[in-house]
């Protein structure tokens, strides 16, 4: 079974990972006692994602798994995009940033709540990379529901009505904009070899 390191120390990211990636021994940064910090500086998902696996991959002589994703809302263009876990500052928690995005949005009513979530996922190796996309549609809730999820899951909700926090586990890895990206990733790595 191939070793592949995924650039990341987050553990919910990488759990959700790992459950739809069975066929590769996906080995954490901790897990290689790799403590490099990669700034994310790109404009981009897929620029931030590359500079991350290719960054890692160099330093560690392994392939690397790197993804870049986020919040996308639409009547602000797309913000926070690429600065979704930063735009209150590093320091900030998740729920600290939802309640910014609640108070921002709490006179908008239906499509100018509209939203998605857009992942990038680059498979890094010896200079060749392969880049997987996945999106999902949706909205703003109207006040965070569900537990069973990280970053602004319990804000983002799905055309059937539920927060991407109130899916079970199997339900989110099912549609998640991060399966798709992988699935989507996987196809061209298979056609790529």
């Amino acid at each position: 079974m191939k070793q592949v390191v995924v650039a990341t120390n987050n553990e919910g990211k990488l759990k959700e990972i790992k459950d739809i990636l069975k066929d590769y021994q996906l080995l954490s940064l901790k897990d290689v006692n790799c403590t490099i910090e990669v700034e994310e500086d790109k404009d981009t998902f897929e620029g931030n994602s590359l500079k991350k696996a290719q960054e890692i991959s160099e330093i560690l002589h392994m392939p690397c798994i790197a993804d870049d994703s986020g919040l996308c809302i639409d009547i602000y263009d797309g913000w926070p995009g690429v600065h979704t876990a930063r735009f209150l500052g590093e320091n900030a928690t998740a729920k600290e940033r939802n309640q910014y995005i609640l108070e921002k949005m709490k006179n908008l009513k239906g499509t100018d709540r509209k939203a998605s979530v857009k992942c990038c996922i680059t498979y890094y190796e010896n200079g060749n990379y392969v880049v997987g996309k996945g999106e999902i549609q949706g909205k703003i809730a109207e006040e965070p529901r569900g537990d069973n999820g990280f970053g602004f899951d319990e804000i983002f909700e799905l055309e059937d009505g539920r927060t991407c926090a109130e899916l079970s586990k199997e339900e989110k890895n099912q549609i998640s904009h991060r399966k798709l990206a992988l699935q989507d990733l996987l196809k061209k790595l298979e056609s790529h070899i």
